[in-house]
C-alpha cells in the first residue's frame, strides 16, 4: 500500500518454486510427489519430534532426492501444506512446503538447514492465526507469530537459499523450522489450550489416520 495512491498494487501471481517465479502452468502436485512413496507420519510424543534435528551435510545424493520426493508424496496424502523430515522419522534439518499466501500466490519447494532471521523489534508485528499439524492430527488452535519471515538455508544441492514470506507462508516457514528445532505448535499454547488440543487429537486421530490410508491406497491404484 502506498500513501497518496489509490491504484491497485500489482501482484505477480506466478507460482514460486524455491522462491523464484515460474512461467507457464505448474502441476497441482509438485513433480517430486509423483516419484515419491508415502511414509508414516510421526505423532506427538515420539522422541524424534522433541529434539533438535541434525544438519544436512550430504547434498546432491540420491538418498536426499528420494527423501524430498517421499516427503512431498506424504504431505499431499496427509493434506498438509508443509512437512518436516522428523515428521517422517528422519533426523535431518529439512522441510518441504506447498502453500498459497494471502495474495493467492502459491509457494512450493524445500529447504535444508533453515534458520529464521531475527526481525528487529520495531519492525516485528505479531499476528494471530489458526495452525494445525500433521503430527497432532485433528485440532487447529490460535498461535501468535510474526507476520513476516525470512529463512536462510540451502537447497538439495547445497546452494544458498533464502525464502521470504508474509502471512500464511510466513507462518508455514516458522512452523516447519520450529519442528526441526524440536518444537511443535502446541508447545506455544497455554497449558489449557495444549490440553484441549491433545484431547481433540485423541478423539479424532483414528478417523484421520484411516482417511490418510484410504487416500494413499487410492493414489496407489491410480498409479497402476
Amino acid at each position: 500500500m502506498t500513501v497518496g495512491s489509490d491504484r491497485p498494487r500489482f501482484v505477480d501471481r506466478r507460482v514460486r518454486v524455491l522462491g523464484k517465479p515460474v512461467d507457464g502452468a505448474f502441476p497441482r502436485r509438485a513433480p517430486e510427489a509423483e516419484r515419491g512413496s508415502v511414509l508414516r507420519v510421526t505423532v506427538v510424543g515420539e522422541e524424534v519430534l522433541h529434539r533438535p534435528c541434525q544438519d544436512v551435510v550430504d547434498f546432491g545424493t540420491p538418498e536426499l532426492t528420494r527423501l524430498i520426493d517421499d516427503m512431498f508424496a506424504t504431505m499431499y496424502v496427509a493434506e498438509g501444506v508443509g512437512l518436516a523430515a522428523n515428521q517422517v522419522g528422519v533426523d535431518l534439518r529439512l522441510f518441504v512446503y506447498d502453500i498459497p499466501d494471502t495474495s493467492g500466490v502459491r509457494h512450493v519447494g524445500h529447504i535444508a538447514n533453515p534458520v529464521v532471521e531475527d526481525i528487529p523489534a520495531p519492525e516485528r508485528r505479531l499476528a494471530d492465526g489458526m495452525e494445525g499439524c500433521l503430527s497432532v492430527p485433528g485440532p487447529f488452535m490460535t498461535v501468535a507469530r510474526p507476520d513476516r519471515a525470512v529463512v536462510h538455508g540451502q537447497d538439495m544441492h547445497g546452494e544458498p537459499l533464502t525464502l521470504e514470506g508474509t502471512d500464511f507462508f510466513a507462518r508455514c516457514l516458522q512452523h516447519e523450522t520450529d519442528h526441526l528445532n524440536g518444537r511443535l505448535y502446541i508447545d506455544r499454547l497455554s497449558a489449557r489450550d495444549r490440553k484441549a488440543a491433545l484431547r481433540e487429537m485423541a478423539e479424532r486421530r483414528e478417523e484421520i489416520f484411516a482417511a490418510r490410508a484410504a487416500r494413499a491406497e487410492a493414489l496407489k491404484d491410480m498409479s497402476h
